[in-house]
């Protein structure tokens, strides 16, 4: 069974940028899509996103959680999720540009188990 589909979907890029849209401007948004667009697929363990990201694993019973509990549980692939890296100098969480959920679901049914990840580095 593969729990991961190879390639983010289409529409994760523009939710990473409605989502990043709230924490910079929109031209530097943009930017960090196109380059989650062309970036490497890395793979990280749930708990390790999450605390990196300071977040904590929502509940289960979630509703976006709970779909994708159910899509694991059915055999379906999750889309890979999209990241800005942190940076520990200066005490900045990694963001979660998209697929919180997807993360929190894995978190959920193998808190070790490896996702994939796109992520990229904000340089102004």
């Amino acid at each position: 069974m593969q729990l991961w589909k190879t390639e983010p979907e289409d529409h994760d890029y523009p939710a990473a940028e409605d989502y990043l849209t709230l924490l910079f401007e929109k031209k530097a948004a943009r930017k960090l899509v196109k380059k989650l667009k062309n970036g490497d697929i890395h793979w990280r363990k749930a708990k390790d996103l999450l605390r990196a990201s300071a977040l904590s694993a929502l509940d289960p019973a979630n509703p976006h959680v709970a779909a994708d509990l159910k899509k694991i549980k059915e055999g379906k692939a999750l889309s890979p999720v999209l990241l800005v890296r942190g940076d520990g100098v200066r005490d900045v969480p990694l963001i979660i540009a998209d697929g919180y959920h997807r993360i929190c679901a894995s978190w959920h049914t193998d808190e070790n188990a490896p996702i994939p990840c796109r992520m990229v580095s904000f340089a102004p």
